[in-house]
């Protein structure tokens, strides 16, 4: 069932970190959204759909370089394209939206 809500060519693992491996800007510039525990999410710095588990960030603390601190949560992770960037949308959407 997660194969049908998650776009096939997003991978299993995405973070935002540019120092991470896990790390795509292609991917990113498409617009990724996570739902998690059938919630959209909008502060999820990193997540992994095969582990289930997300990292949000924890507040406006930061460590000692400066990266947000993060706290890591367990359950069903969805990741989709987010169609106000253009994946999922068609013309008659994008026109009756303005």
């Amino acid at each position: 069932m997660a194969d049908e809500t998650q776009s096939p060519d997003l991978p299993d693992r995405l973070s935002l970190d540019p120092g991470s491996p896990h790390f795509s800007e292609d991917v990113l510039k498409r617009g990724v959204g996570i739902r998690f525990n059938g919630s959209e999410k909008t502060n999820v710095e990193e997540y992994c759909v095969s582990e289930g588990w997300i990292r949000v960030s924890a507040g406006r603390s930061r460590d000692r370089y400066g990266n947000p601190m993060t706290i890591k949560l367990k359950g069903k992770v969805e990741p989709f394209v987010e169609p106000k960037y253009g994946y999922g949308q068609d013309e008659a959407g994008a026109e009756s939206e303005g």
